[in-house]
């Protein structure tokens, strides 16, 4: 149901009948390691290319997901999955083995809560019962795409990112136990004219802005309607730029409940500089530690907003800016606590 101008409600309020977050070793030596349901022990995942690895993390991240919400994988009525790598080949080709209708989603690192707000959509709609999102993104594809060969070791600016290897999925459906998808916000294309590919942080802040800014105004709320406000992968540099967005337009958002899954995930670790980046960063903190968090009773109502630059290496090789965008899903804790 549409509320306001760019926003959905969900009546229904769906399910999140089962998440899941896998992981690679880096991320598994974070603050956040036993928040994950798999770490690996190194990057190459035992495959012989890391895009085959990226593959991986997704499959495991939604057949875990899958086992914990207690569907049968038969039951999923469709598959919603895309990531950061050329036509999304690791999404597409995990749909193989999935072996459920699927439609592949690009919005870079929103990717996630853009998965989550399509699923709840689509089973608050009745257009289905149950359907399982995923995203994911690995370190080394992404250097090799969007940066240099992992091998060249260039030096970057204090502004650059880590991109996450890792990946995450959740199961919506109609009834169950567990957190509920209440409502979100799909965010508008916001460019502010940078092109440093070192600094997305700085290019995603004012998209989350906008976004959070267009929830508020479509459901007449403010801050103080969630326990919990978090950006996806702003990063340091970026947090701080929205923070003081927020701010200058009068929602200051208190900093005791607004985090970043890029400052979460790896802590004070000064080797990955502003923070972590990648899809899988927002889909691994939010379906692992966030999610935990809620079933622990930490947490009971909270709003996630996925940042994501829409860059290519043709659009930087062409001089083009840097257009983003941010997706916001707010999510309760539902009635009998959460079963997985």
């Amino acid at each position: 149901m549409l509320q306001g101008h760019q926003s959905w409600v969900f009546p229904s309020k769906p399910t999140i009948l089962g998440t899941s977050a896998v992981v690679g070793p880096f991320e598994g030596k974070g603050p956040l390691a036993s928040d994950f349901d798999i770490i690996h022990g190194d990057i190459w995942m035992e495959q012989d290319s890391f895009e085959k690895a990226e593959r991986l993390l997704l499959e495991e991240a939604c057949d875990k997901a899958i086992e914990k919400s207690g569907v049968e994988k038969g039951s999923l009525n469709f598959y919603l999955a895309g990531d950061l790598i050329n036509q999304i080949t690791p999404s597409s080709f995990s749909a193989r083995t999935l072996s459920t209708p699927y439609m592949g989603l690009f919005g870079a690192c929103s990717t996630s809560m853009l998965g989550l707000a399509l699923a709840s959509q689509l089973v608050d709609s009745q257009a289905a019962e149950y359907v399982i999102a995923g995203t994911c993104s690995h370190n080394a594809t992404a250097e090799k795409q969007f940066r240099y060969p992992t091998e060249y070791g260039s030096q970057k600016p204090p502004t650059a990112q880590w991109t996450v290897t890792g990946a995450g999925a959740a199961v919506v459906g109609k009834k169950g136990t567990g957190p509920r998808v209440i409502r979100a916000t799909m965010g508008r294309v916001i460019d502010m004219g940078m092109s440093d590919p070192f600094n997305m942080g700085g290019a995603m802040a004012p998209a989350a802005v906008d976004t959070i800014q267009a929830h508020f105004r479509d459901f007449g709320i403010d801050a103080s309607e969630y326990d919990v406000i978090v950006t996806g992968d702003l990063g340091r540099v970026g947090h701080t730029i929205a923070s003081d967005l927020l701010k200058k337009h009068n929602m200051p958002i208190p900093e005791e409940k607004f985090f970043d899954c890029g400052m979460l995930i790896y802590g004070d670790d000064p080797t990955v500089f502003s923070g972590g980046s990648g899809c899988g960063c927002c889909a691994s903190v939010t379906y692992g530690h966030f999610m935990n968090r809620m079933r622990n009773g930490e947490i009971n109502k909270m709003l996630v907003i996925a940042t994501g630059s829409l860059l290519s290496p043709l659009s930087y090789q062409q001089k083009e800016s840097i257009p983003c965008v941010a997706h916001a899903v707010a999510i309760e804790m539902g009635e009998g606590g959460m079963s997985q």
